[in-house]
């Protein structure tokens, strides 16, 4: 497989990994049903998206007989950080605290979310410090 390029998802490829990761695995057929259902989309679009998807680091492939079956390479929430990621670079020129500060003014928290947060960065923190020291021991 090549190496993966988690660039963010345009919205067509964001269709196809949405159908993916609620499904679980899919084929190119079901696939192109399923979206068919939205807007008139062709079987060889299809593929070829799917097929670029595999390339990209995505998706992988298993084959049953002459059908290939696809399932997710990498969760929903790579999808998402990329997303965030260049929405960061873009609109907050790299800043994650711009952004952070931006939404607080914007939006809030409510207890339950801060006391997550906390969590999280915490969580972050740690794991970060953890592979400072291993580095360290090397």
């Amino acid at each position: 497989m090549a190496k993966a390029d988690l660039t963010p998802l345009t919205d067509a490829q964001r269709a196809i990994m949405e159908i993916v990761w609620e499904r679980g695995e899919v084929t190119v057929t079901e696939v192109r049903n399923l979206l068919a259902e939205q807007r008139k989309v062709a079987r060889n679009t299809v593929l070829t998206m799917i097929v670029r998807l595999e390339d990209k680091g995505w998706l992988k492939h298993r084959e049953e007989g002459r059908t290939f079956i696809y399932s997710a390479a990498q969760p929903r929430t790579k999808s998402l950080g990329a997303k965030v990621s260049q929405m960061v670079d873009r609109f907050f020129s790299g800043s994650t605290e711009d952004m952070v500060t931006a939404l607080l003014e914007y939006r809030g928290l409510t207890p339950e979310e801060s006391q997550r947060i906390r969590e999280m960065i915490e969580k972050s923190e740690a794991k970060q410090k953890k592979r400072r020291n291993s580095r360290g021991k090397k």
